[in-house]
């Protein structure tokens, strides 16, 4: 299993939930395990800056990864929240 995580930060903060709005389309791509986008709710008690919207899925494997991000929705997700984010950090990782 693939895991998938990738953490938004807006540019202004009246754009977060347009963000988290946009990354919810992801929602309708059929392939993956499990998709869940979620706002940070925590602060970081260290100096520096935190996500704002955080994107978690699991994938079979690195070719339903690869629809996913195949998709029409997908393309649409990212034609929404590129313009708003400042920040995107994702990893990939394979699970145990």
């Amino acid at each position: 299993m693939i895991r998938h995580i990738v953490f938004f930060t807006a540019k202004r903060p009246e754009d977060r939930d347009r963000v988290r709005e946009g990354l919810e389309l992801l929602k309708g791509i059929p392939d993956c395990i499990r998709l869940e986008i979620a706002e940070n709710r925590f602060e970081d008690p260290i100096p520096g800056p935190s996500p704002d919207v955080v994107v978690y899925g699991e994938f079979e494997d690195e070719a339903q990864l690869a629809a996913y991000k195949a998709h029409p929705i997908y393309q649409e997700s990212i034609a929404r929240v590129r313009p708003l984010r400042e920040m995107r950090i994702a990893a990939d990782f394979l699970a145990d």
